[in-house]
């Protein structure tokens, strides 16, 4: 979703009040007061923890009621920021990282109760990480689950990632022993523990995940909360906190749930980091969590920094290069438009794109799923046309277009339509290209939207 679906509702009602603040010229300490009351509402029908409500509403109130904000410029936007710095606090101030060991293998153990996501998030880090330039063992101690060993085969399979586990064995301490000394026979320089959970918090299951930690020197101890628990994540992470000494928390399940509770709620109760978050099922869909960039987002300020990376991570230098001069020698044809358009599906769902931008309304973008089947159509046109058509569209007659419409699945229509879009662009980049020749190097590179 745009600013993940857990802060959705939360999002839209403060950048209401903030709307509010920012129409008045001067802002009065009964301006402010009731500008806090309806934060605090939005907070707590979040499902926020009603003490973590309560503190943040106490320090925003007296920052903002200072002479300095009150009697500024712009006292709606001096608010505004005072209410993003703590929002950030709130959920951490800044990016926590996993502590690797100097004397590899470094050894993560995943806990949590049954039904948060262990195994799948499990193999989600293990994937993060390995991309990272780690060489992961996930080692499956989930003994008691049906089939749990056998899911997190499946996911390590998918992933490319080894799964160390011994058949019929209902010891988790002999096997995290045992996958210990694999990794470091096999150069494994991770290696992350699943293990069991449980519907509830009891003594046989912390008792289970103590043994482990005290048999093996465990590094991080990451706890895996679902993010639709609301408040009850708040007194999860308290309980394994207060008996397993935990290093950090995975929030999973974050695309799930309007409210979101849970985000602002667990770095204050458990005064642990949320390392990583969980933002959809698919594997790669595990990010690190930067506090700062989430209230940005939450405040409809967009999340430029992330977009940035994203585009790093999923655009090929190369090929922007190539592009590049093609846009320069005015040479771009329809290979060039269909890999720009591969590079830019790579980089995720459109509305999660769109929602980074600063000022983008989210409410705007409910139907963007729209947009996500015109860019399949638009792929399926392309594909459908020779070698030569691609390179030289001009060449594409009433004939042709019936041929590719029918191997499509589009219609004539759909495809006079894309080669009318084309045409337009070309001549767009004719004038850049002019304009490129101009002015020389350009250091930053995008793809066309």
């Amino acid at each position: 979703m745009v600013v993940y679906m857990a802060f959705e509702s939360l999002s839209e009602k403060l950048q209401q009040t903030f709307k509010k603040l920012r129409g008045r010229g001067r802002v009065t300490p009964n301006d402010v007061k009731e500008g806090m009351r309806e934060i605090r509402l939005a907070l707590l029908e979040a499902d926020v923890n009603f003490k973590v409500v309560k503190d943040f509403i106490a320090k925003v109130t007296e920052r903002a009621v200072g002479v300095d904000v009150l009697e500024s410029l712009t006292p709606g936007q001096q608010i505004i920021k005072i209410v993003n710095e703590e929002l950030t606090a709130l959920m951490g101030g800044s990016n926590s990282k996993i502590a690797f060991s100097n004397r590899p293998p470094t050894v993560v153990m995943m806990v949590g109760l049954q039904g948060a996501g262990k195994t799948t998030t499990s193999a989600k880090l293990a994937g993060l990480l390995k991309k990272q330039g780690k060489r992961p063992l996930l080692v499956a101690c989930d003994v008691y689950r049906p089939a749990a060993i056998t899911q997190l085969k499946v996911v390590g399979e998918k992933l490319d990632i080894p799964v160390f586990s011994v058949e019929n064995s209902k010891n988790p301490v002999e096997i995290s022993k045992n996958a210990l000394e694999h990794a470091k026979k096999h150069g494994n320089d991770l290696v992350i523990i699943d293990t069991a959970g449980r519907l509830h918090i009891d003594e046989a299951l912390m008792g289970e995940l103590q043994n482990i930690k005290n048999s093996v020197e465990v590094h991080e101890t990451l706890l895996v909360v679902d993010a639709m628990t609301g408040q009850d994540a708040t007194s999860v992470a308290t309980s394994f906190n207060e008996q397993l000494e935990i290093d950090g928390v995975i929030l999973t399940k974050l695309d799930g749930d309007a409210r979101g509770g849970a985000a602002l709620s667990v770095r204050a109760a458990s005064q642990k980091p949320i390392k990583f978050i969980g933002v959809g099922e698919k594997l790669d869909e595990l990010e690190p969590f930067h506090p700062e960039r989430m209230a940005s987002r939450i405040l409809g300020m967009g999340d430029v920094i992330s977009l940035i990376e994203k585009a790093e991570l999923m655009i090929d230098e190369k090929k922007a290069q190539e592009l590049e001069q093609k846009i320069r020698k005015q040479q771009f044809d329809l290979n060039d438009f269909l890999s720009q358009l591969e590079q830019i599906k790579n980089m995720g769902p459109i509305q999660n794109i769109l929602g980074m931008i600063p000022g983008v309304n989210a409410k705007a973008l409910e139907g963007a799923e729209v947009d996500e089947k015109k860019m399949g159509q638009v792929e399926a046109i392309i594909k459908s046309m020779t070698t030569k058509e691609r390179e030289s569209p001009s060449i594409i007659n009433s004939s042709r277009k019936r041929r590719i419409a029918l191997g499509s699945g589009t219609n004539v229509q759909q495809v006079n339509a894309l080669l009318k879009q084309f045409e337009q662009m070309q001549k767009m980049f004719k004038q850049f290209g002019g304009s490129m020749k101009k002015g020389g190097n350009r250091k930053h590179r995008f793809p066309f939207a």
